[in-house]
């Protein structure tokens, strides 16, 4: 375990198409929740802090649920996206303006809380312990004498991403064959046929897929270098579309400008994981489920907070 290597949980978002607080919706035998999992296998592959990045108003539920059982078990801290985080003092936010600004704004705020490279995941996904294996060892090599950042990515087969009960949105990445990222294309309306999968495209088309290509999960491996950038491209975003009042600073986007500009490198980390996670309300049997299988199976232990 090396202390300095930082799990950050982003942890903020509302979650609207499932309803209620489903970062702690129970999924284990003894009323786990996903991020339960997640944090075992990140302290077993050997992160050795973790930040999670919550809403100021859900704090009191978030710890009751959660937070003060990991609390005592590995060296945690709290930052808070709110929505006038880190706003430059020239923008005026929208008065209809509602939640923060996206994945991308809430990495940033963490700048503080971050000592030493650090993993990003979503607080809602089950990624496998394999994944922060890859991530762990990637972000504790010597720090890289090249000229410019190198980052990484766990990418995960499409396939084994995919809901039974609707469309989802996925990155799908290209990677060069130095196992690079190039660019991510987002689709936003995937969905499985037979072994394989199809995308709807913007002309109303579906697109066969074949399953095996790449996608991002939103697990991210990154140093401190990255937050100038992030500071840099977010007051780029609210000159440009700070005033729309659902735009969202994502994080894939920031890394493609970041590729694009040659301000970066992000090294895919392939994986054979399963990565799960409730988009839909029928989703959640099914990630039960399979956390069943996966403790009958002997690669969890039945309880997990003891």
């Amino acid at each position: 375990m090396i202390k300095n290597i930082t799990l950050v949980v982003l942890a903020a978002g509302i979650g609207s198409r499932f309803g209620g607080l489903k970062q702690v919706s129970p999924v284990g035998p003894s009323g786990e929740a996903i991020i339960d999992y997640s944090l075992y296998d990140a302290l077993k592959a050997g992160f050795g802090r973790i930040v999670f990045i919550i809403r100021r108003d859900m704090e009191e539920d978030f710890r009751a649920a959660l937070g003060r059982y990991w609390e005592k078990r590995v060296e945690t801290a709290y930052v808070f996206q709110e929505l006038d985080s880190l706003l430059p003092a020239w923008f005026l936010k929208p008065a209809e303006r509602l939640k923060p600004w996206g994945t991308g704004h809430a990495i940033l705020n963490c700048r503080e809380a971050v000592r030493g490279p650090f993993a990003v995941i979503n607080a809602d996904d089950f990624y496998g312990y394999g994944s922060y294996r890859k991530a762990y060892d990637y972000l504790k090599r010597p720090a890289s004498s090249a000229k410019i950042p190198e980052y990484c990515f766990v990418g995960f087969k499409l396939r084994n991403t995919l809901s039974e009960f609707g469309t989802v949105s996925r990155g799908v990445c290209r990677i060069d064959r130095d196992g690079y990222l190039q660019r991510i294309d987002e689709m936003l309306k995937i969905e499985k046929s037979g072994q394989a999968a199809r995308a709807f495209d913007d002309d109303g088309r579906w697109i066969p897929l074949t399953g095996e290509e790449v996608a991002s999960m939103n697990i991210w491996g990154f140093t401190p270098a990255i937050f100038d950038d992030l500071e840099a491209g977010f007051n780029e975003f609210l000159g440009s579309s700070g005033l729309v009042p659902k735009s969202e600073y994502l994080i894939p986007v920031a890394i493609f400008d970041f590729i694009n500009s040659g301000r970066a490198r992000v090294k895919c980390l392939p994986t054979s994981e399963l990565w799960f996670g409730v988009t839909y309300p029928g989703d959640l049997p099914g990630v039960q489920e399979n956390i069943r299988r996966l403790v009958e199976a002997g690669l969890y232990p039945r309880r997990i907070r003891v």
